[in-house]
């Protein structure tokens, strides 16, 4: 039975390798330090946190997050350590709390490896603290206990860590938090509340629930320390973003308008539903014969329609195939760890180092590593086998904004009376799953500027571009996706404005100025930078101003209230300081009142302004034009390739969407 444990109470751990799953409602930093027993620190390679999250015996996120799962193997620990402190943190300089006593009360737990319960602790009584030990796992006597802890901090990090004894506790922490900012830069927005009734429904037939139970077998077994995803098992409890408790009903007005951990608020932005109903239930498939899996079915997740429904339904796909990857990848690294402790084992006792003792034993540990890897391997291929087999049938069914351009949806398109929930900004793969590939949805209105980088992949996947390829093709993927939101709009809804300060985007931009869905002719130079610039700012300006007095309904008669998009080409070029601090104005303040931000833009090219631009681009979210491996998903923190979201070449779909989107706006302004 699981024990509930209150601050300075103990319980024994009834096995060595655990998961700890910590939940808060707004994203924290997690990790481990290790102590000897005198409860020291011997340096900073005792301390695995998101810039450095593995371990011997340990592994964290990767990132700020409201959810983390830890993997622990107490037995692959070093044999110096006697304690593991499990450290949460907040963090700093990202718009966020800034104290515990204004989040929800931390909850921890320590499960075992099939998520049984071991042991729980609500850290309560926090205000001021931006960092506390939450559990301190130790060992007495040989056995090994968790402690809950409670202690926090209202240095921080580099309190906290200046108390287990570590000279350098203010430079680590720096570079602890400085981890943390560049994950939560390259990390897509987080997924939306569950519901009360769970947005992952489908795998409820015996069969599959039998699956699930062979699964978390299979990953006790092997060693995966991270869990099993919910494709295999039922799904979690709803857990509402604030409070960790279950989700609220909706009401009269509709579904719950409760933000999530990121502060996006995922309910429609225009959806009210006429009575308290709740949603109707989701399809289900045909009961599967014993045996078989669950068959896939398009929309079997939760929701008020069927948009939001295959909206969840692709969510629950994105974090399964990062649970799933997660398990494999945790269970190799066990089977390559525990051969390597056998291994040691045989060159440690001279007497196996001649003669057939020592092959015998080295020829077993490799064996048992390989039976391992197989084992976990299989487990990964029946999961995505599963997962494609899904997307295979989700895929079609998508409504044109969620659809890849290829989408047949796409040739019966017309102009939308509503925004839809969210936009498809391309697809996200995994190494082990090339062929599974997940629709990366953003939601709308935007709450994040896009950087479509024009430089040199970090990954080297694209050595075989020159720069003016490259930047050829990621304005034509910003052109494609300024066309997608056109298109996901109302007429007169939505509107592009371009800065191209050289003149040379002509070619590229075409589409767009042949339908002529642009708000103004591209600025060009630098009378065009300000020109350009001065507008958007003039009416972020005056919105706010209307917003903060409640005097929308004064303002000018002429001003555009709709969302808009500014497209800068080539970003730094033809920008002075000026024109810098305002496009940076329009990045902070521009989102919340409407005008959106794209830059096409390598980063080396601003260099020269020095660390003045940082803020900028870790607000935006970075796509490349080409496929590049640097997103992160919310849950694990895999890297993703991301595959742009371009057109199929020779095909005319976007100039007919486009064309079509031209006719409505004409006919709106009439």
């Amino acid at each position: 039975m699981a024990v509930e444990l209150v601050r300075g109470q103990n319980t024994p751990l009834p096995q060595t390798r655990l998961e700890i799953r910590v939940s808060a409602g707004k994203p924290i930093v997690a990790g481990v330090t290790l102590s000897d027993a005198q409860g020291k620190v011997r340096g900073a390679e005792w301390i695995a946190h998101p810039g450095s999250p593995q371990l011997p015996g340990l592994e964290v996120s990767q990132q700020a997050a409201a959810d983390h799962r830890l993997a622990v193997d107490l037995e692959a620990l070093p044999d110096a350590v006697e304690r593991v402190n499990v450290l949460l943190a907040l963090p700093v300089g990202v718009g966020g709390p800034v104290r515990f006593g204004a989040v929800a009360a931390p909850f921890v737990a320590v499960t075992g490896l099939d998520g049984t319960e071991v042991a729980s602790y609500t850290i309560t009584d926090l205000d001021p603290e931006s960092a506390v030990v939450a559990l301190e796992l130790y060992r007495r006597n040989g056995v090994w206990k968790v402690r809950a802890v409670g202690q926090g901090y209202a240095g921080g990090l580099a309190e906290m860590l200046a108390d287990q004894g570590l000279d350098q506790s203010r430079e680590i922490a720096s570079q602890i938090l400085d981890a943390v900012a560049r994950g939560m830069a390259r990390s897509v927005a987080a997924p939306p509340p569950r519901t009360a009734e769970g947005d992952r429904v489908r795998h409820t037939a015996a069969a599959a629930g039998s699956a699930g139970e062979h699964s978390g077998a299979t990953a006790g077994e092997h060693g995966a320390a991270a869990p099993q995803p919910p494709t295999t098992g039922a799904p979690a409890p709803a857990q509402s973003p604030t409070t960790g408790g279950p989700a609220q009903p909706p009401t009269a007005s509709g579904p719950t308008q409760t933000p999530n951990s990121d502060g996006v608020n995922y309910a429609h932005p225009s959806r009210r539903p006429a009575a308290a109903a709740p949603p109707s239930p989701p399809p289900t498939a045909p009961p599967a014969q014993p045996g078989q899996p669950a068959q896939p079915v398009a929309g079997d997740a939760t929701g008020w329609s069927m948009e939001e429904r295959l909206y969840n339904q692709v969510w629950g796909m994105f974090e399964d195939l990062a649970r799933t990857t997660a398990a494999y990848r945790s269970a190799v690294d066990f089977a390559e760890s525990r051969m390597e402790q056998e291994l040691d084992k045989v060159l440690s006792d001279p007497r196996s180092r001649i003669g057939g003792t020592g092959d015998a034993a080295r020829e077993a540990a490799r064996a048992k590593q390989a039976q391992l890897v197989d084992q976990a391997r299989e487990v990964l291929d029946r999961d995505l086998a599963q997962l494609k087999a899904e997307a295979e049938v989700v895929e079609p069914a998508l409504p044109h904004a969620f659809a890849a351009w290829d989408n047949p949806v796409w040739h019966a398109y017309r102009v939308p009376m509503e925004v839809p929930m969210a936009l498809r900004l391309g697809d996200l793969h995994l190494p082990e799953s090339a062929d599974v590939r997940i629709p990366l949805l953003m939601r709308l209105p935007l709450e994040r500027g896009l950087w479509i980088d024009s430089g040199r992949s970090s990954s080297g996947s694209v050595t075989f571009h020159d720069s003016a390829e490259l930047h050829r093709l990621a304005l034509e993927t910003a052109v494609a996706l300024a066309a997608r939101l056109l298109a996901a709009y109302p007429a007169g809804d939505f509107s592009v404005h371009v800065i191209d300060a050289g003149g040379g985007a002509a070619g590229s931009l075409a589409p767009l100025l042949q339908a002529g869905v642009l708000a103004h002719p591209p600025g060009h130079g630098a009378p065009g930078v300000t020109e350009v610039l001065a507008r958007l700012t003039k009416r972020v300006e005056l919105v706010q101003m209307a917003i903060r007095g409640g005097a929308t309904d004064a303002l000018p008669p002429d001003l555009d209230t709709g969302e808009q998009l500014l497209i800068v080409n080539d970003f730094p070029h033809g920008f002075d300081d000026r024109a810098v601090t305002q496009l940076r104005y329009l990045a902070d303040e521009g989102p919340a009142v409407g005008v959106h931000l794209m830059l096409v833009a390598d980063r080396e090219d601003a260099s020269a302004y020095g660390p003045i631009l940082d803020p900028l681009w870790r607000s935006l979210l970075r796509l490349t034009p080409v496929p590049d491996d640097h997103l992160a998903d919310p849950w694990i923190g895999h890297a993703w390739t991301y595959q742009p979201a371009l057109v199929p070449p020779g095909s005319t779909v976007l100039r007919q969407v486009l064309a079509q989107v031209a006719q409505a706006r004409r006919e709106w302004g009439r």
